[in-house]
Parts: structure tokens; C-alpha cells; sequence
């Protein structure tokens, strides 16, 4: 049960805005004029009919209580999620100043969280595992591994020739031939089943031409492709957990096998990436009991939002089950015990210099990781030549900042949050420097999303 008196930052209602422009929107909704028979309930329901520009007001309504985040409906035509209203509403209960009374729910808002909480309980009673529904033939499920296995081995072995090819006649040749050799690459890695392959294939095929330094990046990338490669073909030699990295790394499916870790996990940070096909959304945790680091996926078709929202500065009381692999911070959201809630508590932060060495640490266990999250502790952001830099306030140290997050907004967020002083920043880091995610002051404050 949400409670009344505890109500979000209006920073962590914006973090919910899909984009820009609804962000802005919906801050001009924020006020009382354009609303009417706004109210809330001790249940977690906001609503309000909200004046646009036909005869009828849009009814707006957003359960705050659900779990997985916010839940949203409105009669206007947007197709953005949340769209405006729902923000603008959210903003206007936000601000705590009466405009959003606890009263009786109207008849269709009423009518439309009824038929929420009915789905929810034939979800709950579909994924009962006594339900017949669950029954399958493991024989069957067998077979298709070992045939998907010995088709990810061919794959493998065909990309293992094609790199050989390509040092064998030198990397000037990969300019040369364009990015149709590698799409056809990655495409037969598809056919083979191996979608992580695939991937890092595209990922190589566009290095050439790229600037300076290209053919130092593409060897690179060629080197950790083959040690992919072979880690498949010699997986019975590795130890589990690396073997499980490398099933994970090739695109092969897993389900959350570590015993549930209950938990009231702080979050992080929150933020999208978008392709062609798929939208994911990365939401990063923190177990203030276990001090654990936890990364929670959640995933929507091309052009909408994913369901899952958790805005910096909501905490969650729930269960929390890893999936397999050396290292992983991976993990599914298990059973919840309470609706996310705002909560004062800060992770803990590390120097610079550890932060460098949990990363080389972390690479042990996955050669192929990116980053790892890290949260940094009185760092200032700092020009560098024509770059930036988070400096050690206490030692003679510091972490670059990675190429994408110099050209971000949220840059310029933490250079006017820290104003010269030492603040607190959780973010990635990794080999190409550190991505900082959210920020926090020194002193009395919330968290600042940069992402």
C-alpha cells in the first residue's frame, strides 16, 4: 500500500517522460488550472480529467502501487507512454499541496484498476508451477539443445575461418570489401542461432574507416570475436561459471537460477537503448543489506516503452534471483513485497583508482565486458584538454569520460550539481572511460539523473 505521505521528487516523476518534449509538456501540466476532480486513494490510484483541447476532458489515471512501477491510462489519442497528462498528473500529486485529495475513485478509473488487479491475479495463477500449463517433455527440450548447440558449433567454426581469412590477407582488406562481408557474416551467425555472434560481427564490420586508429580497434574486437569463438568450442574444459559467461555471450537463452535474494534495492539508475526491432530498458540496483550491484532488463516492441519503470530514488523492497555466469550482475525480479517507495539512502562510493581495478578485476571473469557499474565518491568533473575527467577530490587520480557521455546533457547536469565541489556519481566504467548515470551532493540532496 503506497503511502499518502510519502510522495515523489517532481525529478522522479520527469524521469519517467519517454522524451524531451514530454518532459517538457507535462512540467506545464504540472499546475492545478487544467485539472478537475483531481483525487487519490490510500491504495496508490491518482486521477484527474484534465482540460485539452476538445469538449471533453481526458481522464487521466496512474497506479502508483504496482510494483514493477507505475502503471498508466488516458483517453487522449498520444502514443507516447506515460504520455503528458499522466506526467503532468503525477507532478500535480507530487507537489503535496492538496490539489490531489484522498477521495472516492470515479466510476472509470475505478473500473479500469479493477481490471488491472483481475489480470494480475490470472497471471499470478498462470505461472503457478502446479498449474498443467507447466508441464513439458525434458527429452524433447534435450533434443533441441544438442541440435541449437551443433548448429552454434558450425557457426563458430565458420567465423573462425572467416577471421583467419581476414589476417590472412590483412586488415586493409576490411575497408576494401565494405560492410556487405560482414552483414552476410553476422547473418549466417543468425541462421546458426548465436545472436550474440551476430552482433559483435555488425559491431566489427562497422570499425573500418572510422578514424584514427581504426585497424588498432578492429584487431581488438577480431581478438575478443576468437576468443568467443574458441571459448564455445573448448567449453567443457572451462570452469561453470566461465562456461556459463560464454553460453550467455553467444546468445544462448537462460533462465534466473540463483536462490532469491530479498533485498530493499535502491535504484540506481534507469535509462533506454533503442534499435530498429527492440527497446531495453537498463535499471540498475543496489541491496542495501547485501551491497550487491544489480542490473534488472525489461524489454518493449520498437516504438514503445518498456513496462517496467523505476525511477533514481525509489527503493524496493523484493526478491531478487541472479542469472548464470562468472561476474554477471544480471538478475530477475522475484516476489514483491511492497510498492517502490522514496528513500534518502545513498549507495556506497569507491576512489578512481578502485574503481580501474574492479574493472581489470571483472574482466577475469568475462574477457568481454564492457564495463561495470561503480559508484564513485568526491569526484569532480573536470575539463581535460578537450575532454572531461572525474578528479579524486583526495588523491591524484582520476577516470576520462567515456566518448558518449561528453556529447549528453546530462554532462552539463553534473558539472552544474557539483559547481567545483566534490559529489557522489554511480555510472559504468569501463575501457573507454566512465559513463556517469546519477549524481548526488555532498551535502542534503536527490539523486540527479545524467542518462
Amino acid at each position: 500500500m503506497t503511502q499518502q505521505g510519502v510522495r515523489w521528487t517532481a525529478g522522479q516523476v520527469l524521469a519517467l517522460a519517454p522524451d524531451t518534449a514530454s518532459r517538457k509538456a507535462g512540467s506545464k501540466l504540472g499546475a492545478p488550472g487544467p485539472w478537475s476532480e483531481a483525487g487519490s486513494s490510500d491504495e496508490g490510484t491518482v486521477w484527474g480529467l484534465c482540460k485539452g483541447s476538445g469538449s471533453k476532458p481526458y481522464q487521466t489515471v496512474v497506479d502508483i502501487a504496482d510494483a514493477s512501477g507505475p502503471a498508466y491510462k488516458c483517453s487522449c489519442p498520444s502514443r507516447k507512454f506515460p504520455c503528458k497528462h499522466a506526467l503532468g498528473l503525477l507532478l500535480l500529486w507530487a507537489g503535496g499541496d492538496g490539489a490531489v485529495p484522498l477521495r472516492q475513485a470515479p466510476e472509470w478509473a475505478g473500473r479500469w484498476l479493477a481490471g488491472r488487479r483481475e489480470r494480475a491475479e490470472e497471471k499470478s495463477a498462470g505461472e503457478n508451477p502446479a498449474s498443467p500449463s507447466g508441464s513439458a517433455d525434458p527429452e524433447a527440450a534435450r533434443r533441441r539443445a544438442e541440435r541449437r548447440a551443433e548448429r552454434v558449433t558450425a557457426g563458430a567454426v565458420e567465423l573462425e575461418q572467416r577471421l583467419a581469412d581476414l589476417l590472412r590477407g590483412g586488415l586493409a582488406t576490411a575497408e576494401q570489401s565494405g560492410y556487405g562481408l560482414w552483414e552476410e557474416t553476422a547473418a549466417r551467425m543468425v541462421d546458426a542461432q548465436a545472436q550474440g555472434l551476430a552482433a559483435r560481427v555488425r559491431e566489427l564490420g562497422a570499425i573500418p574507416s572510422t578514424g584514427p586508429g581504426w585497424p588498432v580497434r578492429l584487431l581488438e574486437e577480431c581478438a575478443l570475436l576468437h576468443l568467443l569463438g574458441q571459448g564455445w568450442l573448448r567449453r567443457e574444459r572451462l570452469p561453470d561459471g566461465l562456461a556459463a559467461t560464454v553460453r550467455s555471450r553467444i546468445g544462448l537463452p537462460a533462465s534466473a537460477e540463483g536462490p532469491p535474494v530479498r533485498d530493499r534495492w535502491l535504484v540506481l539508475a534507469q535509462y533506454d537503448t533503442t534499435d530498429p526491432r527492440l527497446t531495453t530498458r537498463r535499471i540498475w540496483l543496489h541491496g542495501t543489506a547485501s551491497h550487491r550491484t544489480a542490473l534488472l532488463l525489461s524489454y518493449g516492441a520498437a516504438g514503445r516503452a518498456p513496462e517496467l519503470a523505476l525511477p533514481v530514488g525509489l527503493s524496493l523492497d523484493a526478491e531478487m534471483s541472479a542469472y548464470p555466469g562468472a561476474g554477471q550482475s544480471r538478475v530477475a525480479l522475484g516476489e514483491q513485497f511492497a510498492p517502490p517507495a522514496p528513500t534518502d539512502i545513498r549507495p556506497p562510493g569507491v576512489t578512481t583508482s578502485q574503481a580501474a581495478a574492479r574493472y581489470g578485476d571483472a574482466l577475469r571473469d568475462d574477457p568481454w565486458l564492457e564495463s561495470v557499474p561503480v559508484t564513485l565518491d568526491r569526484v569532480v568533473p573536470t575539463p581535460d584538454g578537450g575532454s572531461w575527467q572525474l578528479a579524486d577530490a583526495d588523491e591524484d587520480a582520476a577516470l576520462p569520460l567515456a566518448p558518449g557521455a561528453r556529447s549528453r546533457p546530462g554532462l552539463w547536469r553534473l558539472v552544474a550539481l557539483s559547481g567545483g565541489a566534490p559529489v557522489r556519481v554511480f555510472g559504468e566504467c569501463g575501457h573507454q572511460g566512465f559513463t556517469p548515470l546519477t549524481a548526488w551532493p555532498e551535502g542534503p540532496g536527490d539523486g540527479v539523473a545524467l542518462c
